[in-house]
């Protein structure tokens, strides 16, 4: 009866110790998803700035560079009327005089309604926030991930979760470290 009583007791303990063996099996893999999906996270972040900036920064070098060349256009129209002095000087009768004043006038009309309105100054700030922007959301997404792997290492760690976790082969998993030299800003150049 004893032998009996015996192997009650060990089989519930070997039954308690196979359902803590499995709850903790299962939270080990849980955990160790969470940390595969926070890295997943980390790692979209860093598709979307290789996406995004290049094709602002191409899209704001455009748009600069249509501006200078009508920004040129203006300032080159005024320096053609500034020229209309000599023509004045030149001129030798009232007609010569009137056809210039004509020139002048048409000239400084054009100036007036086509000179344009510069915003590549807001193309640059809009850049600027965006780059800020996609920063953050990769700092927030390393950030996160470093929970995660907090939390996972802990479970790993702690006993009596260590002794299974050592069992079904979970170990500790690695922070985010930054590479060297990321500590360097990336350089944007126009």
């Amino acid at each position: 009866m004893k032998s009996i009583a015996t192997i009650g007791v060990v089989l519930g303990l070997l039954l308690l110790l196979f359902m803590g063996g499995c709850s903790s099996y299962n939270g080990f893999v849980d955990s160790e998803e969470n940390v595969d999906k926070a890295w997943a996270d980390v790692q979209t972040q860093y598709q979307r700035r290789a996406d995004l900036f290049m094709n602002l920064v191409e899209t704001v070098k455009g748009a600069a560079a249509n501006e200078k060349d009508i920004l040129i256009g203006v300032v080159d129209s005024r320096t053609g009327a500034a020229n209309y002095k000599d023509m004045i000087a030149k001129a030798q009768s009232p007609a010569d005089l009137e056809s210039v004043g004509q020139k002048i006038n048409s000239q400084i009309n054009v100036i007036f309604e086509r000179y344009p309105e510069i915003r590549s100054t807001d193309n640059f700030s809009s850049l600027q926030a965006q780059i800020e922007g996609t920063e953050n959301r990769i700092s927030v997404a390393r950030q996160k991930f470093n929970e995660v792997v907090t939390s996972y290492n802990k479970k790993v760690r702690r006993f009596p979760a260590s002794f299974f976790a050592s069992i079904f082969g979970f170990a500790e998993k690695a922070q985010f470290e930054a590479q060297a030299g990321s500590d360097q800003a990336p350089k944007v150049s126009f």
